[in-house]
Parts: C-alpha cells; structure tokens; sequence
C-alpha cells in the first residue's frame, strides 16, 4: 500500500496529522499554545483519592519560565506571548490549563480562569488538561458551553490503557474512569486529547500497541504520545537511581512509536510525539533533550518504511472488506 495522496495532500506533505497543521487550517495561521499554571491540585495528592501523586510527576517540569506565584491568567498569557512574538513572530494563541488538574475546582472559580484567559486579545481558543476522574457533569457542561463559541480541547490523561500500569506510578484512577470520562465528553460534542506515556516498564510491545486501537474504537480527537522520561526530586528518580528498570533508547523509541501511529486512524490529531522537560530536571534520558534530533528520526523512520498514521488501520479495515480468505491472511508489515 501506498501512501495516499490525499492524506498527503490533507496533511501538508507530512506523514501523520500533526497539531500545527490542523490549527493552521483552522485558523489560517500560525497559532502557539501557552502554558499556565494556577493554584490547582490533584486528587492524588491532597489524600481525597491518595497522597504522594503520580510517581513521575514534579509540576516544576512543566511550569512556564518566568512564572511566580500568584500570578495572574492574564499575566501569565502576556508573558507568554511577549517572548513567543519575540522569537516567532506569533499573533494567535490558545491557552493550555497545563500543570496540576484544571477541572479540580468549584464550578465559578473553574469559569473566572477560562474566561479570563478568553478575555486576552490574541487568545483564540483553549486547552484544559485534567484527570479523566476529574470532569464532574457540571464541569464538562460548563466547557461544552464555552466550545459552543470557542476553539476548545480537553486533554484527559490516560498515560496507560493497563491498570497494573497505573496502579504501579500510583494514579489513583484506572481505564473505567477514562472510559466513562470519554462517554460524557463525547455525549457533550467535546474535542478530546488523550495523554499517553510509551515506555512504561512491564509493559510488553504488544501491551501498548494495544492503545491504538482503544483510542480508534472510542473516536478520540487526538493524542498527546510521551517517552518515559524521568525528572529530578521525583519517586520515579529514586527507583530509576536503584537500577530496577531500564528506558528506552531513541531508537527503541521510534521504532515503538512508528508502530504505534501505523495503528492509529488517521482522522486522530498528533499533537505531540515526544516529551521533554528543561535541562536542569531531567535525570534520563538524555537524548529526549533533543527533540529536534528525536523528531527527525521519527521522520526518518517514517520515510525508510515508506510509513504514515494509518497504514495498517486502514490496511486491516481494507483486508476487512474483502472476502473471509483474504482476509484471513497476515496483516502485520
């Protein structure tokens, strides 16, 4: 199989449905995204599900630069989009509810925050990243309302469809929540991002190859794929420091990666395919301070194969369709 000319053509020559395009032709612009951090919480930590939180988590790792305490939304986005006008020359932008939980709040307080980042000529839109035990009815009523006017993602962090995954970084939730989450979002019209961690030790490559075809099934709008990365002052850095397990290198990484978008629909939005954190707090690995050189080696990958997101999802639907002897036959490259 080929790749089809009009993903190629839909996907501004790339070879999976990257987030910039798709906002591109949204918005018929460069649009960046700026990175907030208000006075949230999680249930893991403050003891209403468990203490401690995620095993991997220092929020520190995703606070923007420059940010002090009690801060603004306004103040916040300003800044951010002082430096992103300086260095990119950027005019449009969508707020992302990024560090701690962004729907773990009272109902007017959770309002105030969105619609005071609306209210920042240049925003166009937002992203509120959360729990997937996290979006009471009344929560995502209030977002569904916003979306009627406003370019909206909710990002739900899933990180692993296995429970014994989620029960060992300590999660507090399982794949039931995240299920139910995405049933009511759906029933409300909402777009929905996925948060997802590739890497997790004891988890096989089959495990994980398995997420692919629960975000098909479920009709999820995008996802946001993470290497395993471990940062300083965390729980996961003591275990990682002791030897039990080991991450992937980049080349095991594209390679899993790789398999995972040919599995994936192409009516999914990439919206991020690695993950990094600043110099300073990252323990391992060292190659995902690259994400240039990561990115080009997915591309790389991607062009060696003569692969796309989508190849053996619409391969197998393709094999589907025919008769039960075709069909029969192996579908794996």
């Amino acid at each position: 199989m080929n790749f089809p000319v009009d993903l190629k053509e839909r996907w501004g020559g790339r070879r999976y449905n990257s987030f910039n395009h798709v906002l591109k032709e949204t918005f018929h612009s460069r649009v960046d995204k700026l990175s907030l951090r208000m006075d949230f919480t999680c249930p893991n930590r403050d003891g209403t599900v468990t203490v401690g939180g995620c095993i991997y988590c220092n929020n520190a790792s995703h606070t923007p630069r420059g940010y002090h305490p009690g801060m603004s939304v306004k103040e916040q986005i300003e800044q951010g989009m002082a430096a992103l006008r300086q260095r990119r020359g950027a005019t449009k932008f969508i707020a992302y509810f990024q560090s701690y939980t962004n729907t773990y709040g009272p109902l007017s307080k959770l309002e105030r925050l969105y619609r005071a980042a609306l209210d920042v000529p240049g925003v166009v839109g937002l992203s509120i990243a959360t729990r997937p035990d996290c979006v009471a009815d009344d929560v995502l009523d209030l977002i569904a309302d916003i979306s009627r006017s406003v370019y909206v993602w909710l990002e739900l962090g899933l990180e692993s469809m296995h429970d014994k995954t989620l029960q060992w970084v300590n999660r507090g939730h399982g794949l039931r929540e995240f299920l139910d989450a995405v049933e009511r979002s759906k029933a409300r019209g909402l777009r929905l991002c996925a948060h997802l961690i590739l890497g997790f030790p004891y988890e096989s490559r089959g495990e994980m190859l398995q997420t692919p075809m629960l975000l098909n099934r479920l009709e999820i709008n995008g996802v946001k794929l993470h290497n395993l990365h471990v940062i300083k002052h965390t729980v996961l850095e003591k275990i990682y420091r002791s030897g039990a397990f080991t991450l992937l290198s980049r080349e095991a990484y594209v390679s899993l990666l790789v398999d995972f978008l040919e599995r994936l629909s192409p009516t999914i939005t990439i919206h991020r395919l690695t993950g990094e954190t600043y110099r300073e707090l990252t323990v391992a690995p060292v190659w995902s301070l690259n994400k240039i050189a990561t990115l080009n080696a997915i591309q790389k990958k991607l062009d060696e194969r003569d692969s796309w997101q989508g190849k053996v999802y619409l391969r197998r639907a393709l094999m589907e369709s025919q008769p039960t002897d075709v069909a029969s036959q192996e579908l794996m490259p």
